[in-house]
């Protein structure tokens, strides 16, 4: 509706020219009026065509430089026109049609120096590019998409404007295309440490999470990626023909379940939350390293549950849903975590990723702890916004004997993050 008024109006404005003109040569005669008249009549007739001009029919394709990028990174992007009938434009402006998830920045490690003013990272993003076509049939521009946050983001439609030179008349048709672009979380070297025993002490650091007792053998297994060489068993290997790696005795008993809480509430920090993202996937990757298995249960919305097994599949799947997940509105993290406590296994570590405490949580954490006897919290909030009752809670966790490390923007701007597991 709005582009057909805009072109009745254009249309009538054109006419309503000419026939000024006309009227003017026809009443005051003579030469310099015609002359006035059939100088202004190629700029009508160009005016014209330009007004019954199909910019639509124009073909717009949109290329990335890269589909899949870690967050913060940069892409450069590639749109490109084709169009059948060279029609002289003397400009046309382009605009990429934004959705809400690249409506704020994510700078890496700096990002954190605005943990206690979130918002400052939201930005309206605009990329407006003029181009000068002339007669050519087919033409493109680049440009670089800074500072892409993390998730899956639909970019549906391109914005192309163009006109006269005079600006008597204004086209303008937005181009359906569809593109998606990734952006994993980005994963931050850790840093193990011994157990915290204030909130206010230091830890002794460690580059390796000793969760294994490799003195005496149990049993052999298959071979999985991130086992050490010197577990090979070379004699079940050569009988077996298959690669065989020991297992060793407390093996089984210390696997590491992560627990992620992504249910929003009241006073919820998103740059604190996508802190929490960013640990989970870095404890992942570095805890598989240290060839331990371990798992995931994501508590928001939706409960979704990852085994603590190795599965090259299973860790996409988990790296795919930590792009994902954004803070959503459900019941308590708490309430939750209750209902799914039976399912957890009493020998695996558990390390509770958190960015929010109440009461009901640290009563939930005291529960938890004494079903598995093993649990950690790491909570990750902005150092100003730790209100009264949550350093409350930090003091009587660490009394019951339940370990936790709270982890803030001083932290988070350097690498490595240090992270305690015991």
């Amino acid at each position: 509706m709005k582009e057909q008024l805009r072109f009745v109006s254009n249309f009538v404005f054109i006419v309503f020219l000419f026939l000024l003109l006309f009227s003017f040569a026809m009443f005051q005669g003579g030469f310099t009026s015609w002359f006035l008249f059939f100088s202004f009549l190629p700029i009508f007739l160009y005016h014209l065509g330009l007004l019954l001009y199909p910019l639509k029919k124009w073909e717009v394709s949109r290329m990335f430089s890269r589909h899949v990028v870690r967050a913060g990174e940069d892409i450069s992007v590639t749109v490109q026109v084709k169009r059948s009938f060279p029609f002289p434009l003397y400009y046309c402006i382009f605009e990429e049609v934004y959705p809400d998830s690249l409506k704020k920045v994510d700078n890496q490690n700096n990002k954190y120096h605005y943990m206690d003013q979130p918002d400052k990272l939201k930005i309206n993003r605009k990329i407006k590019k003029i181009m000068f076509p002339s007669v050519r049939k087919v033409f493109e521009l680049t440009y670089r998409m800074e500072q892409i946050p993390r998730g899956e983001h639909q970019l549906n439609g391109i914005r192309i404007k163009t006109g006269d030179v005079f600006g008597f008349v204004k086209k303008e048709h937005v181009f359906e295309l569809s593109d998606q672009l990734v952006a994993y979380p980005k994963e931050r070297p850790v840093q193990f440490t011994e157990k915290v025993n204030s909130f206010e002490q230091g830890s002794v650091s460690s580059n390796a999470l000793n969760l294994k007792n490799t003195n005496v053998a149990t049993g052999i297994r298959e071979y999985m990626p991130g086992d050490k060489f010197s577990w090979i068993d070379w004699k079940q290997t050569a009988k077996k023909n298959e690669v065989m790696t020991k297992e060793f005795e407390q093996e089984r008993n210390n696997d590491v379940l992560l627990i992620l809480n992504s249910c929003n509430h009241k006073d919820s920090n998103p740059l604190a939350f996508e802190a929490a993202v960013e640990v989970t996937v870095s404890l992942m990757k570095a805890i598989q390293k240290q060839s331990t298995q371990a798992g995931l249960l994501s508590i928001g919305e939706n409960i979704i549950h990852f085994p603590v097994h190795h599965d090259l599949k299973q860790q996409e799947w988990v790296r795919k849903h930590l792009t994902q997940i954004q803070l959503s509105d459900s019941d308590p993290f708490s309430v939750k975590l209750k209902a799914e406590m039976n399912k957890i296994t009493a020998g695996n570590i558990i390390l509770v990723i958190t960015t929010h405490m109440d009461t009901l949580f640290k009563e939930t954490m005291h529960r938890l702890n004494r079903r598995t006897k093993n649990v950690s919290v790491l909570f990750i909030q902005s150092s100003k916004l730790i209100s009264q009752t949550e350093h409350h809670i930090i003091q009587q966790l660490l009394h019951e004997g339940i370990g936790i490390h709270v982890i803030t923007e001083e932290q988070l701007v350097k690498d490595p993050i240090e992270v305690n597991m015991t």
